[in-house]
């Protein structure tokens, strides 16, 4: 694995390293990606869930408390249920983010892809992910697994990252280079 640049990044490393060996042994990858996207579309959702999970106002009794009866009502139950029960024991909620994008990419290199985050205006149709699938695995030379999300911020367009590379075609980009441009000139 590369070297860490954050306290937060080697944390999640350690932690999707462990998680992601635990589920190669029961064979369980795909459920566990599953169930950690659940999770992140849960997070995504709920300001008062990312609150609880960055705050450190929380006792760690409490953060497992909540995680516990989170994940039991989104039936979020084996590998990941006790993962995250263990994550919040140990007072890292906040970094649950950066975990699960640490597994997508273990995953995703275990499996000779590449993975890249896009970011996307509006939800993309599964004709459009496909059609992006394979201009991207054009340019990687490899296959590739996307994670996808939605910003309506960006207005239209997407933003692409595989690895250190950024591609950003958003029309909040164009916007914000063209008011630049227009300052610098008057």
């Amino acid at each position: 694995m590369a070297q860490s640049s954050s306290p937060i990044s080697g944390v999640a490393e350690r932690y999707a390293g462990s998680l992601y060996e635990l589920a190669a042994q029961a064979k369980a990858v795909s459920q566990v990606e599953a169930d950690l996207g659940r999770f992140e579309a849960l997070l995504a959702g709920s300001a008062d869930l990312t609150r609880m999970i960055r705050s450190p106002v929380f006792s760690s009794d409490e953060q497992f408390k909540a995680i516990a009866a989170i994940a039991a009502k989104a039936k979020i139950t084996g590998l990941v249920g006790n993962f995250l029960r263990v994550v919040a024991k140990n007072r890292r909620l906040f970094a649950v983010p950066a975990m699960i994008k640490a597994f997508r990419q273990i995953a995703a290199a275990e499996r000779g892809e590449v993975s890249a985050e896009v970011t996307s205006a509006h939800a993309l149709t599964p004709a459009q992910e496909k059609e992006l699938k394979a201009a991207l695995k054009g340019v990687a030379g490899k296959e590739i697994s996307i994670a996808v999300t939605v910003d309506p911020s960006l207005l239209g367009g997407i933003i692409v990252k595989i690895g250190s590379r950024q591609i950003d075609t958003s029309l909040k980009t164009k916007l914000n280079s063209l008011k630049l441009a227009l300052k610098e000139v008057g």
